[in-house]
């Protein structure tokens, strides 16, 4: 299975990521410098994090995974800094 999922941190900042393999362990490879200077030592001493699927697929194409990831990174606007970690696509400030 072939899913979609968004991360959410407790600072609400959210990460959207793919995963081919559906593992239950698996919570995506953000940039982990930005997520370490976003908490202080005692905010890291109890640490949730949330995982939540936002799309599945047995029969779709990897190609097909990337833009349904694209798809829901452009739509919950995780690529913004202030709302989210995903780095790619690059945010662009709408005007």
């Amino acid at each position: 299975m072939k899913v979609i999922y968004k991360i959410t941190y407790p600072n609400g900042k959210i990460y959207i990521g793919q995963d081919r393999t559906d593992d239950i362990r698996y919570f995506g490879s953000p940039n982990r410098d930005l997520i370490e200077n976003d908490f202080t030592r005692h905010e890291k001493d109890d640490f949730t994090i949330r995982k939540e699927i936002l799309w599945k697929s047995g029969t779709s194409s990897v190609e097909e995974v990337y833009q349904q990831e694209i798809k829901f990174i452009n739509e919950y606007r995780s690529n913004d800094p202030n709302i989210g970690y995903n780095m790619w696509p690059k945010f662009r400030k709408q005007v």
